[in-house]
């Protein structure tokens, strides 16, 4: 992973995740997704299981992380909030979540020294495999000034949000056209 894509990851999962190291099922039990060693041509890294100590915070869900041969993330989040949540992305449960992980994304940004945050005013829906997904794609400028880039994706499945997100970065021939053959690969592999 090369280091403006780890220093994105760990500004857009939060310090939590970056301190949180606990393990997770490879099946995860209330969607029955899978998670295997490759999926859709990405390659598993690593979980998180916010159920787990040290966050103890079972709203959290699980969090998997994979990356691509091009060396793009893509996260997936699968989590309640301890609450049923309704299937689809255009229920208000799902949008008003949506709303919430965007404000996030860009306080993170904010907290990890970015600049320049931008995102469209208003979401868009995408559809993945037979699956549509309220989604946005949004940027920063670290640092080091290279623009690096995130497509947040949210839906309601089987009671729980599935939020995925791809992170990317010009300063290493990364395009949003590969950010999207990986979502075109990964998700209908995920979301069978």
């Amino acid at each position: 992973m090369s280091v403006a894509a780890a220093a994105l990851l760990v500004a857009t999962t939060g310090l939590a995740s970056a301190q949180t190291q606990s393990t997770a099922p490879s099946t995860h039990g209330g969607t029955k997704l899978s998670f295997p060693a490759t999926l859709g041509g990405a390659t598993f890294d690593r979980s998180v299981n916010y159920a787990a100590p040290p966050a103890n915070n079972p709203g959290q869900g699980i969090a998997y992380y994979y990356s691509t041969p091009k060396r793009l993330v893509v996260s997936v989040q699968v989590f309640d909030l301890g609450r049923r949540i309704p299937a689809g992305s255009e229920n208000p449960t799902v949008t008003g979540q949506f709303d919430t992980e965007l404000a996030s994304a860009e306080q993170q940004f904010k907290f990890a020294g970015y600049t320049q945050f931008q995102k469209p005013s208003v979401p868009s829906t995408c559809t993945y495999g037979s699956i549509t997904f309220r989604c946005v794609t949004y940027s920063g400028v670290t640092q080091g000034n290279q623009r690096i880039f995130s497509k947040l994706l949210l839906t309601g499945f089987r009671e729980n949000f599935i939020k995925i997100r791809v992170d990317w970065s010009q300063a290493h021939q990364q395009t949003s056209a590969d950010a999207d053959a990986a979502l075109q690969a990964f998700v209908p592999a995920l979301m069978r």
